[in-house]
């Protein structure tokens, strides 16, 4: 019974998330919506699952809502960052910078939540990830301290995305 509902429906939260997410971007709720989301939820996983084969292990839901809010003020944050120095300072005197992060995620849902997290935040962005995955480079608009970008990125997201993927 449970072998087939898992052929059926092989990431069921990210199923609900799709129903979710899609009735979210029509901007209404109706019957119809729902049901098309609910299909959209079962046909999307169950047609990607064979590049899925395995489920990450030990996902702590919870920390990952923390996570998301934490993410979410970095971009509000950053956004407001990144707009003062476009207004007010010129491009000769921007201090960008490559920064190395080595990773100590092994866990590619998690590697690629960060490098995400990384993109979407403004002002920095992930350009690369060595052949390993050992190491991500990171590409910042404006820091004087590459290392302490570096050091950021471990301890507010990496260090977190371990416990999350733990």
């Amino acid at each position: 019974m449970i072998k087939a509902f898992r052929w059926l429906l092989p990431h069921p939260l990210l199923t609900l998330l799709l129903a979710v997410v899609w009735v979210l971007l029509q901007n209404t709720v109706s019957a119809g919506m729902v049901v098309f989301g609910l299909i959209l939820g079962v046909i999307i996983p169950w047609g990607t699952a064979a590049w899925w084969p395995d489920t990450p292990r030990g996902f702590r839901l919870w920390r990952m809502i923390t996570y998301s809010l934490i993410v979410m003020w970095d971009i509000i944050v950053a956004n407001v960052h990144v707009a003062w120095i476009v207004l007010t300072r010129p491009n000769s005197q921007l201090r960008s910078a490559w920064v190395v992060v080595p990773l100590d995620l092994r866990q590619p849902e998690a590697i690629t939540i960060l490098a995400g997290t990384i993109t979407l935040t403004p002002g920095t962005v992930s350009a690369d990830l060595s052949d390993e995955g050992h190491s991500l480079l990171v590409h910042a608009l404006d820091t004087g301290n590459p290392d302490g970008v570096r050091d950021e990125i471990k301890q507010r997201y990496e260090r977190r995305l371990k416990e999350i993927f733990a």
